[in-house]
């Protein structure tokens, strides 16, 4: 998982139960083991490494009797380049390749439920993200995102053998690249192996495998992006405590699902300081609280399945600001965009960004007096402005230069 944001949140405490018995430790903690092992070398794009993990979970697709629904098999390959982002410490525009890992549940039905989880992590090299002192240590990533790629898996054996047939279809998807900017999921959004408009809500998962056995906190992000999700948190059982946001943007791999109008669910138990670290080990890993958190993602998706209809909602977006910064623009940036400039996403509603009148897919070329060839130009640049401050700022719209007035 990217560095997750700063929440306000609202603390819900639901009592009781009511959930599938047949996710287990068991059943989860085989695939984390072997996910986080040594062996794996950390899961980054393009490494042998990388290709273990797109064998075995294409493997378990295959046992759960899921149908391939990749370009080539279970698999999505492609190709992409690095680019600094604002955690990097190096970037060399190294081209990588990466695989989406893409199975179907087919049920007959109209509508399709994807439930993913990005499977990359940061290897052992001078990875940008890493926060560990020592780079050059394996980071084996059990939580981040060995957990969710595990929860996606034993999500896809109960749904493909429990003996139901839901009234939605499921796509189980995992992603690659999401350390480098959610470029797997982006590349499935605009090459997808299926049609967009059939798939009716998105669950992701990442980072679920360090639920704290004292406060029992799940954070559900994405609860504004549809109106249908009020009567189904209300009416599930659970004995986590659930903090909710309701953005559809974040820094996982929902946000790339939001940005093509679907409805997004995003569950995370929380920032630890093992992330992005050669510490974040499979020893680490709360399993028990890991199947809770499963059981009760397994009901919210049975409810989703079970919904005539699930309406897409616009969200106001949370400010991504860093604590270095005293102004934010409010954008999402494009961390795939090889050109000049920084490409714009998304704009966060009542931020600067859309006051000023920027828009998705604009290229910011100037802010101030400061020119922005990539993320850190940007970054510099925001680094260097106050707030209340009125400054220009250029963006190439249909190529053509634009000069804007922002004040931040």
């Amino acid at each position: 998982m990217r560095l997750k944001l700063g929440l306000a949140t609202l603390l819900l405490s639901i009592a009781g139960v009511g959930i599938a018995q047949n996710i287990t430790v068991d059943v989860i903690k085989p695939h984390i083991t072997y996910l986080a092992d040594d062996k794996l070398q950390g899961r980054e794009p393009g490494t042998k490494g990388e290709k273990l993990a797109i064998k075995y979970i294409s493997q378990q697709f295959k046992s759960y009797g899921l149908k391939p629904m990749g370009s080539k098999g279970y698999a999505q390959p492609f190709t992409y380049k690095t680019k600094k982002t604002p955690h990097d410490t190096v970037a060399n525009g190294t081209p990588k390749n990466g695989s989406n890992v893409i199975g179907f549940l087919d049920n007959g039905a109209a509508k399709t439920i994807v439930i993913g989880g990005h499977f990359d992590h940061l290897g052992f090299k001078e990875h940008g993200s890493s926060l560990d002192k020592n780079k050059k240590l394996i980071h084996n990533g059990a939580d981040d995102n060995a957990s969710g790629t595990a929860g996606v898996l034993a999500l896809a054996n109960y749904f493909a053998n429990n003996g139901i047939k839901e009234k939605s279809n499921f796509l189980f998807m995992c992603y690659s690249a999401e350390e480098d900017g959610l470029i797997g999921s982006k590349y499935f959004t605009n090459n997808p192996t299926m049609d967009l408009s059939k798939i009716s809500a998105m669950i992701n998962m990442d980072m679920i495998g360090r639920l704290n056995d004292s406060t029992k906190k799940l954070m559900v992000f994405g609860v504004g992006t549809s109106p249908a999700y009020t009567n189904i948190f209300a009416n599930t059982k659970t004995n986590l405590t659930l903090g909710f946001d309701s953005s559809g943007i974040g820094p996982s791999d929902q946000t790339s699902f939001y940005l093509k109008n679907i409805p997004v669910l995003h569950f995370f138990t929380g920032q630890h300081t093992d992330y992005h670290k050669s510490t974040d080990d499979t020893e680490k890993i709360n399993f028990a609280g890991e199947v809770e958190v499963l059981q009760f993602i397994q009901q919210i998706a049975s409810a989703l399945a079970e919904t005539e209809n699930i309406p897409f909602t616009k969200t106001k977006q949370p400010e991504q600001a860093r604590v270095s910064f005293k102004v934010t623009l409010g954008i999402m940036p494009d961390y795939s965009f090889e050109g000049k400039g920084v490409k714009i996403d998304a704009v966060n509603e009542g931020k600067p960004a859309i006051l000023a009148g920027m828009q998705a897919g604009d290229v910011l070329i100037q802010l101030g007096e400061f020119t922005v060839n990539n993320m850190q130009d940007y970054m510099k640049a925001l680094s260097k402005h106050s707030k209340g401050q009125q400054v220009k700022a250029t963006v190439l719209r249909g190529g053509n230069p634009v000069t804007l007035s922002v004040t931040f």
